[in-house]
């Protein structure tokens, strides 16, 4: 190849994010957009939505957000912060709008020779990397159960607002954040709100004494299980036990670091008011009747599937990394996938906390392994595999990303990479 050149494929966050990193080391890239826009779900996530972190920690490093913007951004303004960010780094002149990427084929063993990239206008472009930032918000993962249900049914991420719910009885299934922030939006607006929960969920406040978690600094400093500890005791005196809210079943283990927290005062706040009843898992479903496990039944008109997504990579052809349970293996971060070379995998992990910071974070790693030599460089995620711990994990402790990124960097430095981070 006359010049290294790489491959970027997604406009919205996370390759926002890269796309500035890659910039700013001066490494030459080409970004493929499907759409029409920058930033992502963020133009087509529920009405309703706010981050559960804080303004001024969740931009991206030297690029903060409006100082007008209230202390948790809406989707509106979070949209609008991404093409600001877009539009003052320049990155948006490298994007190729309304271009899907059908396929990505390695070239010699694993793509130690670099990647064939074919994109949706016929085109065929070979590069030496691909930076893979297409989201695993977007395949909807609906729960098969027995029988059929003859109302209005809508996934999370096809659902905008109430106005897509048909009648007044709803039922969202699941009670992660995105099913909390449902069950939530259908109460405000007076429906007769329902949420099935499969299994117990620890909640968060999403400040404590008027201070966003995460703003706590002093926390960020205690070890691991002592600071999950005292996040746990907070929970306890500001929102308080699972067993005071009504139906809420009790989590297997109350440990936040194995259990992934839901942050959402307002769900305990309605089923306390009795504007939010909770059910069990279902059963079966029989015309517009939920049966749930406990033996109860009961009549909806709409059901939100708050049930996840499945994480998908359509471009590259089944076999070429490893993954177990569909969820492709990784190393260094959670940037090297296990089984191919010259492939790097930013924003498929969510360390708990601010998201945007991750994006830029795993980049600036990746451009330590892109000034590696050619000859390092062609076997790092083989070499990677063997010195690191493959972990298919999304949701993650932000802690023991942080040690992962560390020891990355560790491996880079033993490999004589002399690039300033």
């Amino acid at each position: 190849m006359a010049e290294d050149r790489y491959c970027v494929i997604g406009a919205g966050a996370a390759g926002l994010g890269a796309m500035e990193v890659l910039q700013r080391h001066g490494i030459a890239f080409d970004c493929f957009e499907q759409t029409d826009r920058v930033g992502g779900h963020w133009h087509t996530d529920y009405e309703s939505l706010h981050l559960i972190t804080s303004r001024d920690l969740s931009g991206f490093a030297g690029y903060p957000m409006p100082s007008d913007y209230p202390v948790y951004p809406s989707r509106d303004q979070m949209r609008r912060y991404l093409e600001g960010f877009a539009d003052a780094t320049g990155v948006r002149a490298h994007v190729r709008f309304g271009v899907r990427v059908e396929r990505v084929a390695p070239i010699g063993a694993g793509g130690r020779d670099g990647w064939d990239v074919t994109t949706s206008d016929g085109e065929a472009r070979r590069y030496t990397g691909v930076l893979v930032c297409n989201g695993h918000l977007w395949d909807q993962r609906i729960p098969d159960y027995p029988g059929e249900f003859t109302g209005r049914q809508i996934h999370s991420g096809a659902y905008r607002s109430i106005d897509d719910i048909e009648g007044t009885r709803v039922l969202t299934v699941g009670a992660g954040n995105s099913g909390c922030d449902l069950a939530v939006d259908a109460a405000n607006h007076r429906l007769e709100s329902t949420i099935s929960i499969r299994r117990g969920q620890m909640f968060q406040p999403k400040a404590v004494f008027g201070v966003p978690r995460a703003e706590l600094k002093w926390m960020a400093k205690l070890p691991v299980k002592v600071n999950e500890r005292i996040a746990r005791f907070m929970s306890d005196m500001i929102i308080g036990p699972t067993r005071a809210y009504r139906g809420l079943p009790e989590p297997a283990t109350r440990n936040l670091n194995e259990l992934p927290p839901v942050v959402n005062n307002l769900l305990p706040y309605w089923i306390h008011h009795g504007r939010i009843d909770v059910k069990g898992a279902i059963e079966r479903l029989d015309g517009q009747t939920v049966h749930f496990i406990d033996g109860t039944s009961r009549e909806f008109d709409t059901i939100l599937w708050a049930t996840g997504f499945n994480v998908r990579l359509p471009f590259l052809e089944a076999g070429t990394i490893r993954e177990r349970d569909g969820v492709p293996l990784r190393t260094a971060g959670l940037t090297l996938p296990v089984g191919a070379e010259h492939l790097y995998f930013i924003g498929l992990a969510a360390p708990r906390g601010p998201q945007l910071p991750v994006y830029s974070t795993q980049t600036e790693l990746v451009v330590r392994m892109l000034k590696l030599d050619p000859a390092r460089r062609s076997a790092l995620a083989a070499h990677f595999a063997e010195i690191d711990v493959p972990d298919t994990r999304i949701d993650i402790v932000r802690a023991v990303w942080n040690k992962q990124l560390k020891d990355a960097h560790k491996a880079l430095d033993r490999a004589g990479v002399a690039v300033a981070r």
